[in-house]
């Protein structure tokens, strides 16, 4: 682990400057706080906030960025104005990804810093990502996968440099709880976070509110499945006085992806 960590570390000094697509998760963090650790004042974490973003992971986006001492900036965009993505296509995350990186781009050539890295690791490519066709495209690099690191790793990496967020259950934007070719929506992702926040404040670890359309899918935890059961009036109630109608349990639990499984 140290091994690969050094590595990273090589990666990003060689870089002499770096702009980093910065979402609060586990894996940007560790590449934020390995390039604040290397090159200083010359790491510009950037935060994209939308209506795919929630609110509770802007908040976290903060704290993390604060906590690692680097220099932050949020910038808000917008992936609802781009028809392509909206429509919600199979590779829907290429479009998000495409829009992201030419904000990066801007905001990387406005403070004069060539590079921009993602925390894009191996693991990923054993998912189904055509986002990182979008961000090759742009030459937005991945040191991580340069380093040879996998989840595994990140989180190792993480406890080992003291990052708080080191066991965080991993986040993907909202419009992942929509099925494909289903139209992504304000009104949609509103009421997935509301569902979702409001799940995540009764004690889960880890949550996913699927929407099909009036029904949700709630997947937790296999070891929370029961918890649910226990808390199954408080949130009922909830979910249809946010606007769904029929309320359901996917009793295979949590899994990255599932709406990929239709694929």
């Amino acid at each position: 682990m140290k091994e690969k960590l050094e590595h990273l570390k090589e990666i990003i000094k060689e870089k002499d400057s770096l702009v980093i697509a910065f979402s609060g998760g586990l894996d940007s963090s560790l590449v934020a706080k390995v390039a604040c650790d290397v090159l200083d004042e010359k790491a510009l974490a950037v935060t994209l906030t939308s209506d795919t973003f929630s609110k509770r992971e802007l908040e976290n986006a903060k704290k993390i960025a604060k906590e690692i001492g680097v220099h932050h900036v949020i910038v808000k965009s917008s992936e609802l104005s781009n028809e392509a993505f909206v429509k919600n296509p199979e590779n829907r995350c290429y479009y998000c990804k495409k829009e992201e990186a030419i904000v990066l781009k801007r905001i990387a050539n406005e403070n004069r810093i060539k590079y921009i890295a993602d925390g894009v690791n191996l693991s990923d490519f054993d998912e189904h990502r055509p986002g990182i066709k979008a961000l090759d495209e742009e030459d937005i690099i991945h040191p991580l996968v340069e380093a040879r690191i996998k989840k595994s790793d990140i989180k190792a990496m993480a406890k080992f440099l003291g990052l708080s967020n080191y066991n965080m259950p991993s986040t993907t934007c909202l419009s992942s709880r929509i099925p494909y070719g289903e139209e992504v929506t304000s009104e949609k992702l509103k009421r997935i976070e509301e569902a979702e926040s409001f799940i995540l404040s009764s004690g889960f670890r880890q949550v996913r509110v699927r929407c099909h359309k009036d029904v949700a899918r709630i997947e937790v935890e296999k070891e929370e499945i029961e918890k649910v059961i226990n808390f199954r009036k408080e949130i009922v109630r909830r979910l249809k006085e946010g606007g769904f109608k029929y309320i359901t349990l996917d009793l295979e639990g949590y899994r990255s992806g599932s709406m990929d499984e239709v694929l």
